[in-house]
């Protein structure tokens, strides 16, 4: 097989490699504790540049994603086994693009929130429950990089080491805390979740977009964002790693009158802010040329107000969010987590925004259940939400002001 051996650690990068692993890794015992290592802020796509698998009984492996394309074989020896994954939610899309399914999962940074740990990230988990300590050296490095560093592979071979223990402790809190169900109910909706549909304006993420005035000067912006974006993804390069945000808005906002003056504009830089000046001149005459101009404000779609606003826009909503917000806080609190596990800011919004017609404890719970909530959270919230919503009417002015 071929692979890379870096001061004893082994980078898996064939066919044959991934098979000999597979069979150790389906020969050993107990869940099986996955990681995964991307080029975020490097990359365009968010694809796997390194695959870490840990198994009692067969050790870990260290695979290189790329170079080997099908992971048939390996979904084929752990496809049946529960995986263990720190904020599965991240590197669960990348398992995915190379057809690597879970079963069923345990995450231990979301079992962290939901038992009140105040440190989450990997390293202050492992050694809050395990005590030891892990270098967290090159969790931002770019990890397209080839041959990837000794000092890399040892950082990444760690992150899985240790995580079937830590899920055991974890586990243990769990059931000492009467939790178990509700991390399993949890786990599960991180493991089924979709995708978040596109933005129809995506965009309008630019940074400092706000200072763009007009629709023409916001349809050249839009022109540029959308030349970098094809440019990012033919290339694989993070966009703003080729042309950041602020110069894309500093070209827009200086309008240029050639594509000469676009090359001289100071505050247009970037790796390749001269090296493709014709596409992002393509793009200014684009937006300054089509008939299609965007509309000064992005559509609301089912965008909220923000919270600050209602008081003024609906002073009844208001009172109700506010009322609600104290007695989530309340039980969050009791459950020893943090308020968004128990109930997200925007489930509660909107149930408060627009509620039910008779707003019973039953008719909420519903109505977050068609929102997303899990039927653990409905049970421990929708009485309290039904209760302060009829505190809000007693009292229409609401609690006293707070941060909304």
């Amino acid at each position: 097989m071929t692979d890379h051996p870096v001061s004893g650690y082994t980078v898996i990068a064939d066919a044959d490699g991934l098979r000999e692993a597979s069979a150790l890794l389906a020969a050993g015992s107990g869940p099986v504790a996955v990681d995964v290592e991307r080029a975020s802020g490097f990359r365009y796509s968010q694809r796997a540049y390194l695959i870490q698998v840990f198994r009692r009984g067969s050790g870990f492996f260290l695979f290189d994603p790329p170079p080997i394309g099908d992971f048939t074989a390996l979904q084929a020896a752990i496809g049946d086994v529960e995986w263990v994954l720190h904020a599965a939610s991240q590197d669960l899309p990348s398992l995915r693009e190379l057809d690597l399914e879970p079963p069923s999962i345990f995450d231990t940074e979301l079992a962290a929130r939901l038992l009140g740990h105040e440190r989450v990230g990997l390293g202050a988990v492992v050694e809050d429950t395990l005590g030891i300590t892990l270098a967290k050296a090159h969790s931002a490095a770019d990890w397209s990089t080839r041959p990837l560093p000794q000092s890399w592979l040892e950082y990444a071979a760690l992150d899985v080491e240790h995580l079937v223990d830590v899920r055991d402790a974890l586990a243990a809190e769990l059931v000492e805390q009467s939790k178990v169900e509700i991390a399993a109910q949890e786990f599960e909706a991180v493991r089924t979740r979709q995708p978040r549909p596109t933005r129809d304006d995506p965009w309008r993420r630019l940074s400092g977009l706000h200072t763009v005035r007009g629709r023409r000067s916001l349809a050249i912006a839009r022109a540029l964002w959308i030349a970098r974006e094809e440019y990012a993804r033919q290339e694989d390069v993070s966009p703003g790693r080729l042309v950041p945000d602020r110069s894309l808005i500093a070209a827009v906002l200086a309008d240029p009158k050639s594509r000469h003056e676009l090359s001289q504009l100071k505050d247009f830089t970037g790796r390749a802010s001269r090296s493709q000046l014709d596409r992002w001149w393509a793009a200014i005459e684009s937006g300054r040329t089509t008939a299609e101009l965007p509309s000064e404000r992005a559509s609301g779609g089912d965008t909220l107000p923000p919270p600050r606003a209602w008081a003024d826009r609906n002073p009844e909503a208001d009172a109700r969010l506010k009322a609600a917000r104290i007695a989530v806080e309340a039980r969050a609190e009791e459950l020893h987590m943090p308020t968004e596990n128990l109930l997200t800011p925007d489930l509660l919004r909107r149930v408060a925004w627009v509620p039910p017609a008779e707003a019973t404890a039953q008719q909420i719970g519903e109505a977050l259940a068609e929102l997303g909530a899990r039927r653990w959270q409905i049970e421990e919230t929708s009485q309290r939400i039904a209760d302060a919503f009829v505190e809000s009417l007693q009292s229409p002015s609401g609690p006293p002001e707070g941060d909304s």
